[in-house]
């Protein structure tokens, strides 16, 4: 494993389970159990947990992969014990934790998909807000076949994305998702040849750091709201983020300079 980056806060440099490294205000996260399939047990969870609460202040977005020849095949069933429903909806809830401080913490979060998406690493890829697909990519959600159901946030997120007879189909079925049929499906906006997910989502994520703060933040707080309210709640929600967002200075400078003709329009990228 390599050094840890000096910069990084002591309470990043020692998770184990991380690899964790900074490029501007970027922030890398490494899944580094690759003898595992990057495949999630409880220390993990933490980590990842921990990870996102800790964030230090310069960054302004994280990219999300996995070591190895897969980004994570789930829930580290080696490590599965017997449970009580008690101890397992607990057990359910740190995942929930865990992938809400992804979901809706302090900045946007860029993952690159890349050989086994399966279970709870589809969970995983599903918390975060730009994902970056391999053509190694392929998706399932096994839970069905294992007498499980999914427990990571999964039935919330998942359907958002592909809707619910596509997942329906997968947990009762055990049909596995191409990386074509994943992208087209909605699992993924950016499909890349096998070795280009990172530096893909590198440069998305440094785009993205380049954003206003504040109007990063209301991207991913506002618009997953808004899809659960109603229209006329959604549309005053609307209101109230874009009234906060354009009163920032940040936004209000970029505004002057883009009329004082100092800022790129518009393009394909």
């Amino acid at each position: 494993m390599p050094s840890p980056t000096p910069s990084l806060p002591p309470v990043l440099a020692s998770l184990d389970l991380l690899q964790i490294s900074l490029s501007g205000p970027v922030l890398h996260l490494r899944l580094n159990r690759a003898d595992k399939r990057n495949a999630i047990n409880d220390t993990l969870i933490a980590q990842l947990h921990t990870a996102f609460v800790n964030l230090p202040e310069e960054v302004r977005a994280v990219v999300i992969s996995g070591e190895g020849a897969h980004f994570c095949a789930g829930l580290d069933l080696s490590e599965l014990s017997e449970r009580s429903a008690a101890e397992g909806v607990l057990h359910s809830r740190a995942w929930h934790a865990a992938f809400e401080q992804i979901q809706f913490g302090r900045v946007p979060v860029v993952c690159v998909l890349h050989g086994a998406v399966i279970g709870g690493g589809l969970e995983l890829a599903a918390a975060t807000h730009v994902r970056v697909a391999e053509r190694s990519a392929f998706y399932g959600l096994p839970e069905g076949q294992r007498g499980l159901f999914v427990g990571g946030g999964g039935s919330a997120r998942i359907p958002r994305l592909i809707g619910v007879a596509r997942m329906t189909d997968m947990m009762l079925t055990g049909r596995v998702l191409d990386a074509q049929e994943g992208h087209d499906a909605g699992l993924a906006q950016y499909l890349v040849e096998p070795g280009e997910g990172l530096a893909r989502a590198m440069a998305l994520a440094q785009k993205i750091a380049s954003n206003a703060p504040l109007s990063n933040f209301s991207v991913m707080q506002a618009l997953p709201r808004i899809a659960d309210q109603s229209q006329s709640d959604g549309l005053f929600t609307e209101s109230l983020m874009a009234a906060i967002a354009q009163a920032d200075d940040q936004a209000k400078q970029r505004m002057r300079d883009f009329l004082d003709g100092k800022a790129g329009k518009v393009g394909k990228t």
